[in-house]
């Protein structure tokens, strides 16, 4: 007589709730971005900052502590260092780019033709509406889920790949809004294909670097200051190229 097939052990219950609160993370931010960008005005203003705070709200009660959201204090001090360098590399990245002629057109973004308008842009509604909620959302929430029920491994792959598939809707209009871009992959239904695709790889890319910062400096400091200027010093450099080529 042949001995039963043993069954397989059950998983422990707290890898069982990391894996649900990585499945209800991604869930709430799906539903974020749908609202985000296909409802109202009021909607793209107010619903990342608010779901951020709801889901920092969820995982604690959840059980993450501050260091696991890169909250904590104690690493502060050494966010910061890493905060001013890659703050640093950026601007000096993005003055040379907006001077070479060859890089100079990419900087042609409409939207932020007005000196004015990028000030308002970079210094208040980058950092309030896209940057300190992505940053908490991604590599706040989002990384101390993954790295409680994937490890490190699968924040930078999962965490990566989803924050460059977040930036799907946001560019929608982005070739025909940018006159480098368009001259590079053409107009049309392909060019704004291609321009989607581009985003989607570049803002990945860009995920596994603020993830890497996270790392490295236990501190979201640091992946917010880049993030903050690679957007905010890039709507400013992009006003300035405006300014001198109309002038």
């Amino acid at each position: 007589m042949s001995e039963p097939a043993l069954a397989a052990p059950p998983r422990p219950r707290h890898e069982v709730h990391a894996y649900v609160d990585v499945a209800v993370v991604v869930i709430v931010l799906a539903g974020t971005n749908l609202i985000a960008h296909f409802t109202t005005a009021w909607a793209s203003i107010l619903t990342v900052p608010v779901a951020a705070l709801a889901l920092l709200a969820l995982v604690r009660r959840r059980g993450l502590g501050w260091s696991e959201l890169g909250l904590s204090p104690r690493h502060w001090r050494r966010g910061s260092r890493y905060a001013l360098a890659a703050a640093a590399l950026v601007l000096a990245v993005v003055a040379i780019g907006a001077a070479l002629p060859l890089t100079r057109p990419f900087f042609l973004a409409d939207r932020y033709a007005t000196v004015s308008g990028a000030l308002v842009a970079s210094m208040i509604v980058i950092p309030l509406q896209t940057v300190i909620p992505e940053e908490l959302a991604f590599r706040g929430v989002l990384h101390g889920t993954l790295l409680r029920a994937y490890g490190a491994r699968g924040v930078f792959a999962a965490g990566s790949l989803l924050f460059g598939l977040w930036h799907i809707a946001s560019s929608f209009g982005l070739t025909s809004g940018n006159r480098g871009l368009s001259g590079v992959v053409g107009g049309g239904v392909a060019g704004q294909v291609i321009g989607i695709l581009l985003a989607v790889l570049a803002t990945a890319a860009a995920g596994v670097v603020f993830t890497w910062l996270r790392q490295r400096s236990g501190s979201l400091l640091a992946p917010i200051a880049l993030h903050w200027s690679v957007n905010g010093a890039g709507a400013l450099a992009a006003a300035i190229v405006w300014h001198t080529t109309l002038s």
